[in-house]
């Protein structure tokens, strides 16, 4: 029976203007009425301009939609779909099974279906729930997250939108593998259901060398994994376990749920403390967790031993040879966002390879990739990934740190130390204010921005106790891309002093009420005595130094960080 398409009036949202990593709000914020319908409509208004632009009047593209499993989400892949195949643009829409995928599956399943764009429902780490966050983003074809122009677009038509368009009736089941077609006045449409964990599985099997990994897992090694009850859960127990051979009782909260279970899905040591007092016990020679949507990760040696996401990706860097993908693609070059330590830039120079500095948020990294100058790069918020997708990717992560460590035949402890004594160790920490009042937050930001205008202030000397900086740099970190010349401005307030410590002061994208005020605090140390220090001991001169600068607990009232990393 042929399906009708029905024009609906509507008024704007003012608030629909995405950040770092998407919208988010709170869920009950996206299930106001019109809310869902007026940013996907205002999305595929954008979408239909590019598509005139790159295809011509009668273009017709196809769409991957896929999320978290966390509250709502079901729900709003049914809208999605009822918007979809109102849009004469939109020919087909590929859905993950359930409409879990997580969000590197999404980039791959983009690459691989050459879908013209995605839509991904996360909030990411956010937790999830009836009374937590929700979030919609949008990817392009090359599978990376919408680069800033096209969400700026989304918004100014989000803030003018009068009308969306929907196919009441539609209804398609997701929970079954398969293609189902239907007929929207007299124009073919189809949603095509797919198992994205065995499409992603096949990616890792042509990066990876399986075998060795097996024999890895069966040598005695023992591993542990805690998904938070996010979507990787199940991507882990397949290749983790189905594949590589690790016991199922070792795949930890690995059944999706729409709240996380009560968990805050982001894997760092305050929120993941469940795994940290596990891995304490001193019975597990690695351990990682996973966020809400599975691009992060946080590595775990015996006896809790931590690696700094910064760490990690300038390990990585230093052993990529190891992995076979890269000995037949070779390594091209490496990249970080502003505010992660400088580890990864001393293993690029001691390669010969460019190492790039870029604004916080992945699409920075897309452009390198897609010129073929960026192999690797990394966040310290727990983010690293390679040119196999245009996404973060926590469990490839693991892979690679599986892959170095099957090869090495050593203990992550003594791979750091290996890795510090070659090539000195930045000391690295993240205080998070999470949830501050708005006002309180730019007051902090303003107050910086005056300091930094003072004719005075690079040169000015910082002491506490026997420890003394100087200001060599005061800037907001600006970003020229490379490839295309497009400008980024306002992409954090940092301090460089003379030593090349660092302190950086950034408002976060990523939250979904108040201001988030991440402080970022960067030392190098080349004293191997000093390599196995605590990172809060050895930072604690230069965390009380840009306090002190930031006069960040008077304005806003906070005495303590939510979240130490």
């Amino acid at each position: 029976m042929p399906l009708t398409v029905t024009k609906r009036q509507t008024t704007p949202f003012k608030d629909q203007k995405a950040g770092t990593s998407g919208l988010r709000k709170s869920t009950r914020h996206f299930q106001q009425e019109s809310y869902v319908e007026n940013f996907i409509q205002s999305f595929f208004n954008a979408l239909n301009e590019d598509i005139q632009k790159e295809i011509g009047d009668n273009g017709q593209v196809s769409l991957m939609v896929g999320g978290d499993g966390r509250y709502f989400g079901v729900e709003c892949v049914g809208k999605i779909l009822q918007l979809a195949a109102a849009n004469p643009r939109i020919n087909k829409v590929i859905v993950a099974q359930n409409g879990l995928m997580s969000t590197p599956a999404v980039s791959c399943c983009i690459r691989k279906y050459k879908t013209f764009a995605g839509i991904i429902l996360t909030a990411s780490h956010n937790p999830g729930g009836e009374n937590a966050d929700f979030g919609i983003k949008f990817n392009c074809s090359n599978g990376g997250p919408a680069l800033q122009h096209f969400t700026d677009k989304i918004y100014n038509l989000s803030t003018q939108i009068n009308e969306y368009f929907v196919v009441d009736n539609f209804s398609c089941d997701i929970s079954q593998i398969g293609e189902h077609n239907f007929e929207v006045e007299g124009r073919k449409f189809s949603v095509q259901i797919i198992d994205s964990v065995q499409d992603y599985l096949e990616l890792m099997q042509n990066i990876f060398d399986f075998n060795l990994l097996k024999d890895f897992f069966k040598s005695g090694v023992k591993i542990t994994v805690d998904a938070l009850n996010g979507v990787v859960g199940p991507y882990a127990k397949r290749i983790l376990c189905d594949e590589l051979g690790m016991p199922e009782s070792e795949a930890r909260n690995c059944t999706p749920l729409p709240d996380f279970g009560g968990f805050h899905p982001d894997p760092n040591l305050t929120y993941a403390k469940t795994l940290v007092d596990l891995m304490k016990k001193g019975e597990h020679d690695f351990g990682a967790a996973f966020d809400g949507d599975g691009d992060r990760n946080m590595i775990l040696g015996k006896d809790a031993f931590f690696i700094t996401p910064c760490d990690s990706v300038a390990v990585l860097a230093a052993n990529l040879n190891l992995i076979p993908y890269f000995q037949r693609e070779g390594i091209k070059g490496f990249a970080r966002s502003m505010p992660t330590s400088g580890a990864l830039d001393l293993v690029a120079k001691d390669l010969g390879m460019k190492c790039f500095e870029t604004p916080t948020g992945w699409k920075f990294f897309g452009n390198l990739m897609d010129s073929n100058q960026l192999s690797l790069c990394g966040e310290e918020s727990f983010g690293t990934g390679s040119d196999h997708i245009r996404e973060k990717d926590g469990l490839w992560a693991v892979l690679a740190w599986l892959s170095v460590l099957a090869n090495k035949k050593m203990t992550i402890r003594d791979i750091l130390l290996a890795h510090w004594n070659k090539y000195g160790r930045n000391f690295f920490s993240r205080y998070d204010y999470e949830e501050c009042d708005s006002d309180s937050a730019n007051k902090v930001m303003k107050h910086l921005q005056d300091l930094f205008a003072q004719a005075d202030f690079v040169g000015r000397e910082f002491t506490f106790g026997d420890k003394k900086f100087t200001v060599k740099l005061a800037d907001d970190f600006q970003y020229t891309d490379p490839v295309d010349h497009s400008v980024t401005t306002k992409q954090g307030l940092r301090i460089v002093f003379t030593d090349g410590s660092r302190v950086i002061f950034r408002l976060s994208g990523t939250g979904s009420s108040g201001a988030t005020i991440r402080l970022y605090i960067d030392s190098y140390e080349n004293d191997s005595s000093k390599y196995e220090l605590d990172a809060q001991v050895v930072l604690k001169p230069l965390i009380q130094i840009a306090l002190q600068i930031s006069q960040l607990q008077e304005f806003t009232g906070r005495n303590e960080p939510t979240v130490i990393t």
